[in-house]
């Protein structure tokens, strides 16, 4: 029996009076549509022309009420599942959005931790190496390599917590921020990345924030998985959107296999697409062995 058709004879044993049962027939109705991917537009088409079906014939005023009324509280019950799932979802991204919130503000603990304590710890280093040179000046030679090394390993620290919290990107913006990682990265890896300039106006800062961590995870998967020489970023502000593209000249995948075989975890797939889903943004990946990837993302702007 179609969905069409199990609505019409719920609604019917409903109507002739089947009361809770009829009811619940409406929910288990809902419930398969949801799981089918029946929209709420088709279920909405479906009880008008069952109810249109219903009214087509002469019946007192009194009847053609209560038969509307009827329906209407008939249809509130088949849709229920969709709203409860609405509602779930709504719920789901409220505590995602807080969850990212949380992870900021770790972030931001983590790149103070980095740059201030892990800073004075390399201070008492540097003083107790500098007593070291003092005290055995055989050992000068052995000090000053170390503490090259030294200054070497707070280079990168300042740079990692830069990386982690970038003020570049509150202050200055996403492309400034996305270079200073870039160069980080080109210094580190040498992989060569170049980034397209961002017609003004600034994005908001959520948006801004979220294409940053997108980016920053999608650079380190090619620095670990594409075995590239090159990258390239660049955007296209739309109208009602903003689209960010991030190809490499790497080896390529099969996203299909790669989902299969370890899942989407391995590459950080599952915590870009969750950053995406609080500003409601979506992601696509193009790829085949032996010819790149390109990762399309668009998020859509308030007007």
């Amino acid at each position: 029996m179609t969905e069409a058709a199990a609505y019409r004879e719920s609604l019917r044993n409903y109507l002739d009076g089947a009361g809770e049962s009829a009811l619940q027939q409406a929910y288990q109705i809902g419930r398969l549509a949801l799981s089918a991917g029946i929209g709420l537009v088709e279920i909405a088409n479906i009880h008008h022309a069952s109810l249109q079906a219903l009214l087509s014939h002469d019946l007192p005023t009194g009847e053609r009420d209560r038969i509307v009324t009827a329906a209407a509280q008939f249809f509130a019950e088949c849709v229920a599942p969709f709203e409860m799932t609405y509602r779930g979802f709504r719920e789901a991204n409220t505590a995602l959005r807080h969850f990212n919130e949380v992870l900021e503000q770790e972030a931001r603990r983590i790149a103070s931790a980095l740059h201030d304590e892990a800073g004075q710890l390399l201070v008492a280093v540097y003083i107790a190496l500098q007593n070291l040179s003092e005290e055995i000046p055989a050992a000068q030679q052995q000090v000053l390599k170390v503490s090259q090394l030294l200054d070497q390993i707070e280079i990168q620290l300042r740079r990692l917590s830069h990386e982690l919290v970038p003020a570049l990107l509150n202050d200055l913006g996403l492309v400034p921020a996305l270079r200073y990682l870039s160069e980080g990265l080109r210094q580190r890896t040498r992989l060569q990345i170049k980034i397209d300039s961002l017609p003004e106006p600034r994005l908001p800062r959520g948006i801004e924030t979220t294409l940053y961590h997108i980016a920053k995870e999608a650079l380190h998967n090619v620095v670990k998985h594409a075995h590239a020489s090159e990258v390239w970023i660049r955007f296209q502000r739309n109208t009602d959107s903003i689209s960010c593209y991030i190809e490499d000249n790497g080896t390529g995948f099969d996203p299909a296999l790669i989902a299969v075989r370890q899942g989407e975890q391995g590459f950080g797939l599952i915590g870009m697409r969750a950053r995406l889903s609080v500003v409601g943004g979506s992601m696509q990946i193009a790829s085949t062995n032996g010819s790149g990837t390109e990762l399309a993302i668009s998020i859509p702007l308030e007007k």
